[in-house]
């Protein structure tokens, strides 16, 4: 079982809500950054890393492992590949992604 998981307390949750746990998750280093590079589809390790600005394999090894552990990731023949489940939290990005464009022209008023 992953370190982060629902039910078992996280940053902020004693109690472990999943929202809570997933905030958690895509808080750490990495993991918002391997997750929006592996949207475009299958990648080796080594092309993920260098879409991830060359971050040091042991990271990327450890995200990837908690990512699959998730069931957010899984490794296939072709490579790295979001889960269904992964692609639907990835879909939620594209809201968030619009959503900050937008705030950010705000800022330069």
């Amino acid at each position: 079982m992953p370190a982060r998981y629902p039910g078992k307390p996280v940053r902020g949750s004693s109690t472990g809500r999943p929202i809570m746990v997933l905030l958690d998750v895509l808080g750490q280093k990495w993991t918002l950054r391997v997750l929006w590079e592996l949207q475009a589809g299958c990648v080796s390790f080594r092309t993920l890393r260098g879409l991830c600005d060359d971050v040091s394999p042991t990271s990327l090894h450890k995200r990837l492992r908690e990512l699959r552990e998730l069931h957010l990731v899984e490794l296939k023949e072709c490579g790295f590949q979001l889960t269904e489940k992964g692609t639907e939290l990835t879909a939620k990005f594209a809201d968030l992604h619009l959503w900050a464009e937008e705030w950010s022209k705000s800022l330069k008023k």
